[in-house]
């Protein structure tokens, strides 16, 4: 088949963010599965423009009321993802410009189609029952470009949890004791580590006793999990799961940021990964009697092979969440790539000659098509090597469609928006 023939194919191709022909595009791919999946991911191309959080939301408000979907998870920091998730479940009366400011990472918060996601699910979520609710998850790590939290937050919690339901004969350690080895929070916060190796806490004593106490407090999660269920309810041992679980990997990978080593960073990029990976893990078994999970971020968190990025003359690569998903669930796992043909707001000009998406962008229409179709269609094509305004910008490699199984293909961005 040729990259025309496949674009034209019935329901492959839409217009603009919100027009019927949208969904219409991802009924048609989904019909195509041989079996549904238990999460979709969905990946932008680039952080910073609102185009594709506006076909996300089209995306999932079209899975929640055809196909069963209940829960969507993002980029975004999965412990301040709890307070969207009770917003929109009508759950704590925060106002909503305060959820925007305080349960997104990143500054996703400041997205107008952010904020008209989680609008739309308070007020579905304001018409049924509890059990008919659909759930807001961040699925990422505390952490930001060049820096990470301290793990006092989620540390705290579980120690909190655990004393409240056991005797505290049973724990490792008092609350004072975790707090006085934790310290100033500043020290684990301080953006200079990201340069500077040597002034990171994550190689002292004290962290290392901090990562055998979060390491004694999860196995008495798992151990106690009956009677603690039994005491509470499950998704109060969810939320001490996850507390945990950020808490180990995040000691891990504030160790890692005291290392010095030419695979520092790739270090950190992978477990950062793995801990999105573990997360939505955690999700899928969540929500398993609920229904499937829609999941959005970039596309190199999603892809289902190794990352490769090449920054400031290294060439990097680890393991992405998509790898680690696509081991676990096999075809239960399936994710849509997006690329971009022209957008003069984020100095992307159109495409140059041989590149895919100069293929797609030479049919004249944005499109969505499967990615094994297209890697057949397109073989021999070059790499995106164009420059872009916006830093976040990776363009989709086509020797890595095989990683994918769907390619949304959006040919044109007016302006730059979010």
């Amino acid at each position: 088949m040729t990259v025309r023939s496949i674009v034209h194919d019935p329901g492959a191709g839409f217009s603009a963010p919100g027009d019927p022909s949208v969904t219409a595009a991802l009924d048609a791919f989904l019909r195509r599965l041989d079996a549904a999946p238990r999460l979709l991911g969905f990946g932008e191309p680039m952080h910073g423009e609102e185009s594709f959080l506006l076909l996300r939301n089209q995306m999932f408000r079209y899975l929640v009321e055809h196909e069963g979907y209940r829960s969507i998870a993002i980029e975004s920091s999965c412990l301040k993802g709890i307070l969207v998730d009770s917003f929109v479940r009508g759950t704590n009366g925060v106002p909503l410009d305060d959820v925007m400011e305080h349960g997104f990472s990143h500054g996703f918060g400041e997205s107008r189609a952010n904020r008209d996601l989680i609008r739309w699910m308070a007020d579905h979520n304001s018409r049924r029952e509890a059990g008919e609710h659909v759930r807001f998850f961040g699925f990422d790590a505390p952490i930001e470009m060049t820096s990470a939290d301290s793990p006092r937050q989620a540390l705290t919690f579980l120690d909190t949890y655990l004393r409240t339901h056991l005797d505290e004969r049973d724990l490792p350690c008092t609350p004072d004791r975790i707090s006085a080895l934790i310290g100033d929070d500043d020290r684990w916060s301080d953006p200079a580590v990201a340069m500077d190796p040597a002034r990171s806490v994550g190689a002292t004593a004290e962290a290392g006793q901090l990562r055998l106490i979060a390491d004694d407090l999860m196995t008495l999660l798992a151990s106690e999990a009956p009677r603690l269920v039994a005491a509470g309810t499950r998704d109060e041992w969810w939320e001490a799961e996850l507390h945990g679980r950020v808490a180990t990997r995040l000691l891990s990978y504030h160790a890692g940021m005291a290392e010095n080593s030419p695979r520092r960073i790739a270090r950190l990029l992978g477990i950062r990964d793995t801990l999105m990976a573990d997360n939505l893990s955690a999700l899928v078994r969540r929500e398993a009697d609920r229904g499937p999970t829609f999941v959005f971020a970039h596309n190199g968190h999603l892809l289902k092979g190794e990352t490769h990025w090449d920054l400031a003359g290294m060439h990097l690569h680890w393991w992405c969440a998509g790898a680690h998903l696509d081991l676990r669930f096999g075809d239960a796992y399936t994710v849509i790539g997006s690329a971009v043909g022209e957008a003069p707001g984020h100095g992307i000009g159109q495409p140059p000659p041989g590149t895919l998406e100069d293929l797609l962008f030479a049919v004249g229409e944005s499109c969505l098509v499967p990615a094994a179709a297209m890697a057949d269609a397109v073989r021999g094509a070059q790499k995106r090597a164009d420059p872009s305004s916006n830093s976040t910008y990776f363009p989709l490699d086509p020797a890595c469609l095989g990683e994918l199984d769907a390619v949304l293909f959006v040919r044109h961005l007016d302006e730059a928006a979010g």
